[in-house]
């Protein structure tokens, strides 16, 4: 009983939050429609029924990441970096499970993200079909993998996290010089779909439970810094996945 009272008030405060936050938004798109366009609302009642989905919705998506996914990324991380399984002692080398499991739920959490799929099939229609939708995906998982893996790696090694991300964007710097130009602003987004509602909580909840259970790191310091890695190397793989397309062009045409 005091169980579902908790999870009833955490659903009605979660709830109420929801409400609060969206109500900017209304206020500024309505009063904008109203006052600058001064145009009648059309599809009103399709509107306020969808905003409604739209608020169930995200209370919902909220709820359920307090109940499932932060617990579910402490959990995988104390078990996957416990002392038994360090064997001969701490060190990065036994933490080969980590890197692995990081990578996965890298790829797997962008593959599934909303946003990313909205931009593949936005890409894949503005091109006449030239951007794979599945092409793109994959590619900013695959970025978004090595990321959150050489976070982890990162965490575990307590390296600054200043070192990684300068050397990132060099990389990112020196493939915009030779990149088709219209691929470039299309790379550059790729790297912020990542940092969505599937990606951030789990990704969030992995590094802070690694660092905490990792001698000598602290949450807050070693444990964030996972999703700025998920945001820059997306960028990297998908300016490396369109030169790459570009390269085979060529030799097909020779």
């Amino acid at each position: 009983m005091a169980e579902d009272t908790g999870f009833l008030a955490l659903l009605w405060t979660t709830g109420l939050d929801t409400v609060l936050n969206v109500v900017p938004l209304v206020v500024v798109l309505g009063g904008f429609w109203l006052v600058a366009l001064r145009r009648p609302l059309p599809h009103a009642r399709r509107i306020l029924v969808g905003g409604i989905y739209v608020l169930i919705g995200i209370t919902l998506f909220l709820v359920g990441l307090e109940k499932a996914l932060f617990p579910l990324g402490r959990v995988m991380a104390a078990q996957l970096a416990a002392p038994e399984l360090a064997l001969g002692g701490v060190h990065w080398r036994n933490y080969g499970w980590v890197y692995a499991f990081a990578a996965a739920i890298g790829f797997a959490t962008t593959v599934a993200e909303p946003s990313l799929i909205a931009v593949a099939l936005k890409a894949n229609e503005v091109s006449g079909g030239g951007i794979g939708v599945w092409g793109l995906r994959i590619a900013v998982g695959i970025g978004a993998a090595v990321g959150i893996a050489l976070g982890t790696l990162r965490i575990v090694l307590g390296a600054p996290l200043p070192g990684f991300i300068i050397a990132g964007y060099l990389i990112v710097l020196v493939q915009t010089l030779f990149a088709d130009r219209a691929i470039i602003p299309l790379a550059y987004d790729s790297g912020g779909v990542t940092t969505s509602t599937v990606t951030v909580p789990v990704v969030a909840a992995l590094g802070v439970g690694l660092a905490s259970v990792i001698p000598g790191r602290s949450p807050l310091l070693d444990g964030f810094g996972l999703i700025a890695l998920a945001c820059l190397f997306p960028i990297i793989a998908v300016l490396a996945y369109a030169q790459a397309a570009a390269a085979m062009q060529k030799l097909r045409r020779r």
